[in-house]
């Protein structure tokens, strides 16, 4: 499943440049994450998140009607489907890459509504609720960036969709404090009334207690079982994209394990993965990737994911978007055979060296004797 074997044309110089310096200011993660991406996929993905962060901060910024500012932010996109951008870097730039590689457009707009949730403040009653919220602000985006890497196979997508949401669970589980200091709270409210809270008296005075430290961990299992999944999606991601897919998912699992080894108080301190570790992290998802290819598993999308899903599956794919000449194409394919023949190859060595402690076992045993 290869990139474009071509650098595609879909934004200047300058707006993607405008782009760069609006992340490394405010989204230094991303920023830095971004580097571990194959170029013609950090162009694109730098201006898909260069307008999720403005359409994100317009609401956040937003002191009047907030319903207002959302159906400002709908319009936006609606100009960006059009091709009539407004004459902004970022919405120039996401336009632009959106229309190249066949984005569709239930998923910025699923973004979009996840951040009209939040200014409508709404809570979530049961894990569905939870899981439905995580697909639009989280889900989504994993989504368009498997889009941006030409992926349209379903199971694919369902695990990009699964890796989305366990990052959002453990955002919501480092952040319960924060959250609850202003007023909101993303756990399930159900969970926290089985374990005896009250959650509209605890949001008055939030602090630590057994009812939060058991619903936070319940949570983190769900989001673990999610990330164990996304690993056969991110398996089958076109090469280069592979190690830094894996490498997030290791860092935003590692959040959780912080809050774990916080004894599940998010309240009276916030989980941070230490530089070092995350130091560790990123060695280890270079050192293990690109992963053993293989099947993304049967396991269906989550059902509040599955519109995403459907939606991305029936995207035109990039080969029918930008089909390439035939000898172009030819060697394209011919490229992608090597590809997948060195990729057996390895998976075959790996197998084989899995045998070579017993073997050589064997062989020390009869020498011995």
């Amino acid at each position: 499943m290869p990139l474009l074997s071509h650098e595609p044309a879909f934004a200047s110089a300058a707006d993607l440049t405008a782009c760069r310096e609006l992340l490394s200011n405010g989204s230094r993660s991303f920023y830095a994450a971004s580097f571990f991406l194959p170029r013609q996929l950090r162009d694109s993905a730098t201006a898909l998140y260069a307008f999720c962060r403005l359409t994100d901060d317009a609401i956040d910024l937003e002191t009047g009607d907030r319903h207002a500012a959302m159906q400002r932010l709908y319009d936006r996109l609606d100009r960006a489907y059009r091709g009539d951008p407004l004459p902004i870097p970022a919405d120039r730039a996401f336009a632009g890459a959106v229309a190249y590689y066949g984005v569709p457009r239930e998923l910025p707009e699923a973004l979009l509504e996840g951040f009209e949730w939040d200014a409508d403040g709404r809570v979530y009653e049961e894990l569905s609720g939870v899981y439905a919220y995580s697909a639009r602000v989280a889900a989504a985006v994993g989504a368009m960036m498997a889009s941006l890497m030409g992926v349209r196979d379903a199971n694919v997508l369902a695990r990009a969709c699964d890796l989305g949401t366990a990052m959002q669970i453990s955002n919501i589980c480092r952040d319960v404090g924060e959250d609850a200091r202003n007023g909101r709270i993303y756990l399930p409210l159900e969970w926290l009334r089985e374990a005896g809270l009250d959650p509209d008296a605890w949001l008055k005075h939030p602090t630590f207690n057994d009812a939060i430290g058991e619903t936070v961990e319940r949570l983190l299992g769900f989001a673990e079982v999610l990330y164990q999944r996304a690993e056969a999606g991110i398996a089958r991601l076109p090469v280069g994209c592979r190690p830094g897919i894996y490498a997030a998912r290791l860092l935003y699992a590692e959040i959780g394990k912080e809050v774990a080894r916080n004894g599940y108080d998010s309240i009276s301190q916030r989980a941070v993965v230490s530089r070092q570790r995350k130091l560790t992290l990123l060695g280890r998802a270079m050192a293990v990737t690109p992963l053993p290819l293989a099947r993304p598993g049967n396991a269906p999308p989550l059902d509040e994911n599955r519109f995403l899903v459907e939606a991305a599956a029936a995207a035109p794919s990039l080969e029918q978007l930008h089909p390439l000449p035939v000898r172009k194409r030819k060697m394209e394919d011919k490229v992608n055979f090597v590809f997948d023949l060195f990729e057996a190859l390895d998976e075959r060595k790996r197998e084989a060296n899995r045998y070579i402690p017993a073997a050589e076992a064997a062989v020390l045993g009869t020498a011995n004797g």
